[in-house]
């Protein structure tokens, strides 16, 4: 593995480990009654992992070029396998984080609600006190929380199966396209710019079915009409099912390339 497929899976892991924490964020939200805040102070974090995401592409593509230039297609697709892999291995770690960042957004939720700053915010997370917070935040999932996902889950299937299929086509758009292009070069241009209507479909998917279901189940545990408990448990599954869709990208990536090669050459 050469220093740039090291970096490219760095920067995978950074975006699909932050993205995994988002449920820490809501969680930490409901606990503290400070909804609007977690989510607000998550944004800080997304900044982190769009910059990441700005970066991906321009080495991937670099990465498709190379591989047209010199050949070797078999060790491209294993090296874009790898890529998502690592995405898969950073949505199970941040799965395993959830605890571990629910914590440190409820302390960062109340400085913040004393201070009033981001900056203040963001430097006290890198001071002494600051890591120590961190540190003394560590914690895995309990036993508890884990034999608790055989009661109910507090969300449909209808949800988790859209949410698995949405980040699937999310984890392997940018990749796919790309792969695309190097299938049918001639057309690469075209093949890259289609990026934006698998991103597109799983966004709506996202925003349509997904999110107005996992806000509407947040403003039950707000009123009181949902225990906190089946909260934690619906974000436990619908991790899960973030989880099966990055390893379900591994299956769509040669099926996807080939589609959107072919609609590169049709339109």
């Amino acid at each position: 593995m050469d220093t740039e497929l090291i970096a490219i899976c760095a920067l995978t892991g950074v975006i699909n480990l932050i993205g995994a924490l988002a449920y820490a964020a809501r969680i930490a939200g409901v606990r503290t009654g400070r909804i609007a805040l977690s989510f607000a102070l998550f944004n800080v974090l997304l900044l982190v992992s769009r910059t990441s995401n700005g970066f991906m592409g321009p080495f991937l593509a670099k990465r498709i070029e190379t591989a047209l230039a010199n050949g070797g297609g078999e060790a491209l697709l294993l090296d874009l396998r790898l890529v998502l892999a690592s995405a898969a291995a950073s949505v199970a770690l941040g799965i395993v984080l959830v605890p571990t960042g629910q914590r440190v957004f409820a302390a960062a939720i109340v400085y913040f609600q004393a201070n009033r700053s981001t900056a203040r915010l963001l430097l006290r997370s890198v001071s002494p006190a600051g890591l120590r917070t961190i540190r003394q935040s560590v914690a895995l999932p309990s036993a508890g929380t884990v034999r608790a996902i055989k009661r109910p889950r507090g969300v449909s299937w209808r949800v988790l199966i859209a949410n698995a299929l949405a980040q699937g086509l999310l984890a392997v758009g940018v990749i796919a396209s790309l792969y695309a292009g190097y299938l049918m070069p001639e057309f690469r241009v075209t093949a890259s710019q289609m990026t934006a209507i698998v991103n597109g479909f799983a966004t709506i998917l996202l925003f349509a079915l997904i999110d107005p279901q996992i806000s509407a189940l947040t403003d039950d545990v707000v009123d009181g009409s949902v225990s906190e408990a089946t909260f934690r448990r619906a974000m436990v599954w619908v991790s899960l099912s973030r989880l099966a869709g990055t390893v379900l990208a591994q299956i769509l990536l040669v099926p996807a390339a080939v589609a959107i090669a072919w609609a590169a050459g049709w339109i």
